[in-house]
Protein backbone atom coordinates (compact mmCIF):
# COMPACT_ATOMS: atom_id res chain seq x y z
CA UNK A 1 0.00 0.00 0.00
CA UNK A 2 1.19 3.81 -0.70
CA UNK A 3 1.46 6.12 2.10
CA UNK A 4 -1.71 8.31 0.67
CA UNK A 5 -3.60 4.83 0.98
CA UNK A 6 -2.62 3.31 4.36
CA UNK A 7 -3.71 7.32 5.69
CA UNK A 8 -6.97 6.71 3.71
CA UNK A 9 -7.46 3.73 5.73
CA UNK A 10 -6.70 5.31 8.77
CA UNK A 11 -9.29 7.79 8.68
CA UNK A 12 -12.18 5.62 7.20
CA UNK A 13 -11.47 3.40 10.31
CA UNK A 14 -11.25 6.97 12.84
CA UNK A 15 -14.38 8.54 11.01
CA UNK A 16 -16.44 5.35 11.43
CA UNK A 17 -15.90 5.19 15.10
CA UNK A 18 -17.11 9.24 15.15
CA UNK A 19 -13.03 10.22 16.30
CA UNK A 20 -13.50 13.82 14.69
CA UNK A 21 -9.68 14.40 14.30
CA UNK A 22 -9.58 10.91 12.49
CA UNK A 23 -7.31 12.15 9.21
CA UNK A 24 -4.80 14.19 11.32
CA UNK A 25 -4.81 11.25 13.72
CA UNK A 26 -4.31 8.71 10.97
CA UNK A 27 -1.01 11.41 9.64
CA UNK A 28 0.55 11.53 12.91
CA UNK A 29 0.60 7.75 13.63
CA UNK A 30 1.86 7.06 10.17
CA UNK A 31 4.27 9.54 10.82
CA UNK A 32 5.30 8.49 13.85
CA UNK A 33 5.53 4.77 12.64
CA UNK A 34 8.17 5.51 9.44
CA UNK A 35 9.80 8.14 11.24
CA UNK A 36 9.00 10.98 8.97
CA UNK A 37 7.84 14.69 9.43
CA UNK A 38 4.29 14.65 9.15
CA UNK A 39 4.55 17.58 6.05
CA UNK A 40 7.38 15.20 4.24
CA UNK A 41 4.55 12.54 4.77
CA UNK A 42 1.79 14.05 2.89
CA UNK A 43 3.85 14.83 -0.21
CA UNK A 44 5.22 11.73 -0.69
CA UNK A 45 4.14 7.98 -2.31
CA UNK A 46 6.63 5.40 -0.99
CA UNK A 47 4.84 2.21 -0.32
CA UNK A 48 4.70 1.05 2.91
CA UNK A 49 5.64 -2.06 4.06
CA UNK A 50 3.76 -4.73 5.70
CA UNK A 51 5.32 -4.90 9.35
CA UNK A 52 4.46 -0.96 9.06
CA UNK A 53 1.06 -1.54 8.34
CA UNK A 54 0.59 -4.11 10.82
CA UNK A 55 1.73 -1.71 13.36
CA UNK A 56 -0.57 0.84 12.24
CA UNK A 57 -3.25 -0.89 12.44
CA UNK A 58 -2.26 -1.67 15.77
CA UNK A 59 -2.02 2.01 16.65
CA UNK A 60 -5.23 2.85 15.05
CA UNK A 61 -6.79 0.23 17.25
CA UNK A 62 -5.59 2.09 20.20
CA UNK A 63 -7.08 5.21 19.15
CA UNK A 64 -10.40 3.89 18.69
CA UNK A 65 -10.50 3.02 21.97
CA UNK A 66 -10.44 6.83 23.11
CA UNK A 67 -7.01 6.90 24.23
CA UNK A 68 -5.21 10.07 23.83
CA UNK A 69 -2.67 10.41 20.32
CA UNK A 70 -0.02 11.80 22.33
CA UNK A 71 0.18 8.79 24.63
CA UNK A 72 -0.08 6.44 21.51
CA UNK A 73 3.37 8.36 19.80
CA UNK A 74 4.55 9.24 23.23
CA UNK A 75 5.24 12.90 22.35
CA UNK A 76 3.27 16.19 22.86
CA UNK A 77 4.83 19.26 21.68
CA UNK A 78 4.72 22.32 23.82
CA UNK A 79 6.40 25.32 22.82
CA UNK A 80 7.89 24.06 19.60
CA UNK A 81 9.55 21.21 21.48
CA UNK A 82 8.50 17.99 21.61
CA UNK A 83 8.07 16.09 24.95
CA UNK A 84 8.26 12.75 25.57
CA UNK A 85 4.82 11.67 27.57
CA UNK A 86 3.13 8.47 28.41
CA UNK A 87 -0.18 7.76 30.70
CA UNK A 88 1.75 8.62 34.26
CA UNK A 89 2.02 12.39 32.57
CA UNK A 90 -0.48 14.96 31.98
CA UNK A 91 -0.82 15.80 28.73
CA UNK A 92 0.75 19.07 27.80
CA UNK A 93 -2.11 21.95 26.98
CA UNK A 94 -1.14 24.95 25.11
CA UNK A 95 -2.94 27.22 27.64
CA UNK A 96 -0.20 26.16 29.98
CA UNK A 97 2.37 27.95 27.61
CA UNK A 98 0.56 30.96 28.63
CA UNK A 99 2.53 30.95 31.47
CA UNK A 100 6.10 31.19 29.61
CA UNK A 101 5.84 34.18 28.36
CA UNK A 102 5.46 36.55 31.25
CA UNK A 103 8.46 34.53 33.37
CA UNK A 104 10.36 35.24 29.99
CA UNK A 105 9.62 38.95 30.31
CA UNK A 106 10.40 39.25 33.78
CA UNK A 107 13.36 38.08 34.06
CA UNK A 108 14.97 38.62 30.91
CA UNK A 109 17.96 40.24 31.97
CA UNK A 110 18.03 38.63 35.53
CA UNK A 111 19.55 35.35 37.11
CA UNK A 112 16.58 33.36 37.85
CA UNK A 113 16.31 30.71 40.37
CA UNK A 114 12.94 28.81 40.56
CA UNK A 115 10.82 26.17 41.79
CA UNK A 116 8.25 23.63 39.95
CA UNK A 117 5.08 22.38 41.64
CA UNK A 118 3.54 19.13 40.21
CA UNK A 119 6.63 18.90 37.41
CA UNK A 120 5.19 16.35 34.72
CA UNK A 121 6.35 16.03 31.60
CA UNK A 122 8.40 18.91 32.49
CA UNK A 123 7.55 20.83 29.94
CA UNK A 124 7.22 24.42 32.01
CA UNK A 125 10.26 24.16 33.47
CA UNK A 126 12.50 23.13 30.91
CA UNK A 127 10.76 25.60 28.78
CA UNK A 128 12.37 28.47 31.02
CA UNK A 129 15.66 26.67 31.27
CA UNK A 130 15.42 26.67 27.59
CA UNK A 131 14.95 30.21 27.35
CA UNK A 132 16.23 31.79 30.28
CA UNK A 133 19.92 30.99 29.50
CA UNK A 134 20.77 32.67 33.44
CA UNK A 135 17.71 30.48 35.26
CA UNK A 136 18.21 27.30 37.57
CA UNK A 137 15.45 25.30 38.55
CA UNK A 138 13.88 22.58 40.67
CA UNK A 139 11.28 20.63 39.97
CA UNK A 140 9.25 18.24 42.33
CA UNK A 141 6.29 15.98 41.90
CA UNK A 142 4.76 13.16 44.53
CA UNK A 143 4.54 10.53 41.69
CA UNK A 144 7.87 8.55 41.12
CA UNK A 145 6.47 7.38 37.24
CA UNK A 146 6.37 10.99 36.97
CA UNK A 147 9.09 11.78 37.73
CA UNK A 148 10.68 9.34 35.61
CA UNK A 149 9.44 10.85 32.62
CA UNK A 150 10.03 14.51 33.51
CA UNK A 151 14.32 13.21 33.89
CA UNK A 152 13.80 11.63 30.19
CA UNK A 153 13.04 14.98 28.90
CA UNK A 154 15.21 16.57 31.25
CA UNK A 155 18.44 14.55 29.56
CA UNK A 156 16.99 14.86 25.92
CA UNK A 157 16.73 18.80 26.11
CA UNK A 158 20.36 18.65 27.69
CA UNK A 159 19.89 21.31 30.29
CA UNK A 160 21.07 18.96 33.20
CA UNK A 161 23.37 21.04 34.49
CA UNK A 162 21.08 24.05 35.45
CA UNK A 163 18.13 21.39 36.63
CA UNK A 164 17.23 19.34 39.27
CA UNK A 165 14.39 16.71 39.66
CA UNK A 166 13.16 15.59 42.77
CA UNK A 167 10.21 13.33 44.29
CA UNK A 168 8.71 14.87 47.01
CA UNK A 169 5.63 16.97 48.35
CA UNK A 170 5.79 20.91 48.59
CA UNK A 171 5.33 20.50 52.67
CA UNK A 172 8.99 18.83 52.15
CA UNK A 173 10.73 21.89 50.53
CA UNK A 174 12.87 23.49 53.28
CA UNK A 175 16.02 26.11 53.65
CA UNK A 176 15.73 27.71 50.29
CA UNK A 177 14.67 30.65 48.80
CA UNK A 178 13.41 31.43 45.19
CA UNK A 179 12.86 33.88 43.31
CA UNK A 180 9.68 32.40 41.26
CA UNK A 181 7.26 29.61 42.18
CA UNK A 182 5.65 28.12 39.67
CA UNK A 183 2.57 25.36 39.09
CA UNK A 184 0.02 24.03 37.51
CA UNK A 185 -1.66 22.25 40.20
CA UNK A 186 -5.01 20.70 39.51
CA UNK A 187 -7.70 22.80 39.76
CA UNK A 188 -11.06 20.55 38.26
CA UNK A 189 -13.86 20.61 40.55
CA UNK A 190 -14.56 16.95 42.01
CA UNK A 191 -18.08 16.73 40.79
CA UNK A 192 -16.96 17.62 37.06
CA UNK A 193 -14.53 14.93 36.75
CA UNK A 194 -17.32 13.17 35.53
CA UNK A 195 -17.84 15.79 32.73
CA UNK A 196 -14.03 15.32 31.29
CA UNK A 197 -14.05 14.21 27.61
CA UNK A 198 -14.05 10.07 27.37
CA UNK A 199 -9.85 10.51 26.31
CA UNK A 200 -9.16 12.73 29.48
CA UNK A 201 -11.25 10.11 32.05
CA UNK A 202 -9.86 7.05 30.88
CA UNK A 203 -6.44 7.72 30.46
CA UNK A 204 -5.18 10.51 31.98
CA UNK A 205 -3.92 10.32 35.76
CA UNK A 206 -6.70 11.67 38.05
CA UNK A 207 -4.06 12.83 40.67
CA UNK A 208 -3.28 15.58 37.92
CA UNK A 209 -6.79 16.91 37.56
CA UNK A 210 -8.67 16.43 40.50
CA UNK A 211 -8.92 19.65 42.49
CA UNK A 212 -11.08 18.44 45.11
CA UNK A 213 -14.46 19.38 46.52
CA UNK A 214 -14.10 23.56 45.33
CA UNK A 215 -11.01 22.90 42.54
CA UNK A 216 -8.75 24.67 45.02
CA UNK A 217 -7.36 21.93 47.65
CA UNK A 218 -3.85 21.98 45.67
CA UNK A 219 -4.00 25.48 44.69
CA UNK A 220 -4.35 26.79 48.47
CA UNK A 221 -1.24 24.35 49.62
CA UNK A 222 0.92 26.08 46.63
CA UNK A 223 0.02 29.19 47.97
CA UNK A 224 0.46 28.93 51.49
CA UNK A 225 3.43 26.88 51.38
CA UNK A 226 4.81 29.09 48.43
CA UNK A 227 5.26 32.54 51.12
CA UNK A 228 7.71 30.06 53.28
CA UNK A 229 10.45 29.43 50.98
CA UNK A 230 9.87 33.09 47.91
CA UNK A 231 11.68 36.00 48.45
CA UNK A 232 10.50 38.89 49.27
CA UNK A 233 9.09 40.50 46.25
CA UNK A 234 9.18 36.62 45.02
CA UNK A 235 6.28 35.88 41.97
CA UNK A 236 3.92 33.26 42.30
CA UNK A 237 2.63 32.26 38.95
CA UNK A 238 -0.41 29.81 38.75
CA UNK A 239 -2.19 28.40 36.09
CA UNK A 240 -6.25 28.16 37.29
CA UNK A 241 -9.54 26.61 36.37
CA UNK A 242 -12.64 28.80 34.65
CA UNK A 243 -14.45 30.72 37.66
CA UNK A 244 -11.71 30.64 39.86
CA UNK A 245 -10.03 33.72 39.58
CA UNK A 246 -11.79 35.76 43.05
CA UNK A 247 -11.28 32.91 44.95
CA UNK A 248 -7.33 32.69 44.14
CA UNK A 249 -6.82 36.23 44.86
CA UNK A 250 -8.84 35.93 47.95
CA UNK A 251 -6.64 33.19 49.26
CA UNK A 252 -3.06 35.00 47.94
CA UNK A 253 -3.90 38.14 49.54
CA UNK A 254 -4.83 36.19 52.57
CA UNK A 255 -1.74 34.68 52.34
CA UNK A 256 0.70 37.79 52.00
CA UNK A 257 0.56 38.46 47.76
CA UNK A 258 -0.11 41.59 46.13
CA UNK A 259 0.17 43.08 42.37
CA UNK A 260 -2.01 40.35 40.13
CA UNK A 261 -1.26 40.28 36.67
CA UNK A 262 -4.32 38.23 34.74
CA UNK A 263 -3.24 36.13 31.82
CA UNK A 264 -6.94 34.97 30.18
CA UNK A 265 -6.75 31.95 27.92
CA UNK A 266 -7.70 31.66 23.96
CA UNK A 267 -11.45 31.75 25.44
CA UNK A 268 -11.37 34.74 27.58
CA UNK A 269 -11.47 33.03 30.54
CA UNK A 270 -8.50 33.99 33.11
CA UNK A 271 -6.25 31.12 32.81
CA UNK A 272 -2.86 32.70 35.04
CA UNK A 273 -2.14 34.72 37.91
CA UNK A 274 0.71 36.21 38.16
CA UNK A 275 1.30 37.59 42.22
CA UNK A 276 4.23 39.54 44.67
CA UNK A 277 4.77 38.15 47.13
CA UNK A 278 5.35 41.05 49.97
CA UNK A 279 5.22 39.99 53.80
CA UNK A 280 4.14 36.62 55.67
CA UNK A 281 0.69 36.92 57.55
Amino acid sequence: MQISEVINLGSKVLKNKKIRSYRLDSEIILSHILRLPREKLLIREDSVCKKDILQFKSLINRRLSEEPIAYIVNKKEFRSIDFFVNKNSLIPRPETELLIDPIVKIFKRKSLFFLDIGVGTGCIMFSILRELRHSNGIGIDICKKTIRNANINLDRLKIKNRGRILCRPIGQVFNTKFDLVISNPPYIIKRDMKRLANDVIKFEPTHALNGGNDGLDVIKKVIYNSKHILKINGILALEIGRGQKLSVQKILRENGFKNFLLIKDYKNNVRCIFSTFVKKI
